[in-house]
């Protein structure tokens, strides 16, 4: 392979709204630890910052919600739409088709906060009336929570939430809404440096989030808890596939060389719902025991939970289908695509990289490409 295959190690933009140290643990959005605001803040007050580049204070809270409120809503045009997509349409699709739709109702110009939160309200009542129509089960019109996080539960389960569900998944989405130039966040931002719309930057984000080396690793996860099944079994389950050389789904990162702080947040906010879950409780006892065997079997190699792991644990706690991981996991990572766009568009150059010739050449130049 070429050298930089991948992009790897390769400086591609500055920015203002995320960093990520792989090797110290270190996660921050905008001079926040991404930690705390999982723990102590809100997905508006975190979405605010990401947008604003900085937390709300009371007014500016209020505010802010008003405008999330108001785009949690599905025009006319966009039921139909959704009524017309094939029912067999994977619902990532269905969220591209949905956000260029939205496109329609937008004035021309500059990616705005205004036009991503629009999107980032709309997602979530998208992917829950798509699931909710694809299952046979009524629309939840009722449903009329204040914050965003609880209004997508109910609109999903067709009942509110319990305080302890939304408060884990709050954590997850806040967690989950920015980490660096990753696939679907680069996608965003090379669509927008060709001056092209912010809906056309979130579709081409969601297509990379679809892919399974992006956005699909949960499942993984899950089957790995579901082969182990109890606490007692979790050593012997652990170290059987451990000795046949297999991975362990859920540990170990391609950037975090030590613990994943979003795991970490994940495991401390879901210490409210472990005692009344049996599931979280093994989740908990099978990440204790894989990180000693990890260290048995490859000493040195520093491998944790990272957030795949807590992530499909807190989703399963909360009874999420695992069909919707990748969308929820998208519905919160549109925050970040957004803010990005708009970073982007602020201050634009065209992301134009280039390549390596590795192909023959022409016999009759007499010539040879340099390398």
């Amino acid at each position: 392979m070429a050298q930089g295959s991948g992009l790897e190690g390769v400086v591609a933009a500055e920015t203002e709204i995320g960093h990520v140290d792989g090797e110290k643990g270190l996660l921050i959005y905008r001079g926040h630890w991404a930690k705390d605001l999982a723990v102590r803040h809100t997905f508006e007050e975190a979405a605010h910052l990401l947008w604003h580049g900085r937390l709300p204070d009371d007014g500016e809270l209020n505010e802010f919600k008003k405008k999330l409120v108001a785009a949690r809503t599905l025009t006319p045009e966009l039921r139909r739409l959704l009524d017309a997509m094939p029912k067999r349409a994977p619902l990532m699709n269905v969220l591209e088709a949905a956000v260029a739709a939205l496109a329609e109702e937008e004035p021309a110009g500059p990616p705005s906060v205004d036009a991503a939160i629009r999107i980032a309200g709309m997602l979530p009542v998208a992917i829950a009336y798509r699931h909710r129509q694809a299952n046979g089960l009524p629309w939840v019109e009722e449903a009329r929570e204040e914050g965003h996080v609880a209004h997508y539960l109910h609109l999903l389960f067709g009942r509110p939430a319990e305080p302890a569900a939304v408060r884990a998944m709050n954590a997850y989405m806040i967690l989950t809404m920015e980490h660096g130039l990753n696939a679907s966040t680069f996608a965003s931002r090379v669509v927008t440096s060709t001056g092209s719309d912010l809906h056309s930057a979130v579709a081409a984000a969601i297509g990379a989030m679809k892919g399974p080396l992006h956005g699909g690793a949960p499942s993984g996860v899950l089957e790995l808890l579901e082969k182990i099944g109890s606490k007692e079994r979790a050593e012997p389950c652990l170290r059987e596939l451990l000795g046949r050389g297999e991975r362990l789904m859920g540990f170990g990162h391609r950037v975090y060389k030590t613990r994943d702080p979003r795991a970490e947040a994940l495991r401390e906010v879901s210490a409210a719902l472990a005692g009344d879950d049996p599931w979280l409780d093994l989740a908990r006892h099978a990440e204790e025991v894989a990180v000693r065997l990890l260290e048995e079997f490859k000493p040195g190699r520093k491998l944790y939970a990272n957030v795949e792991f807590y992530a499909a644990a807190v989703m399963r706690a909360v009874r999420m289908p695992a069909e919707l991981f990748t969308p929820t996991f998208t519905a919160a990572r549109a925050v970040g695509w957004t803010a990005h766009a708009i970073e982007q568009a602020a201050n634009n150059r065209i992301i134009r990289p280039q390549s390596v010739y590795t192909g023959p050449w022409p016999a009759s130049s007499g010539e040879a490409p340099v390398r």
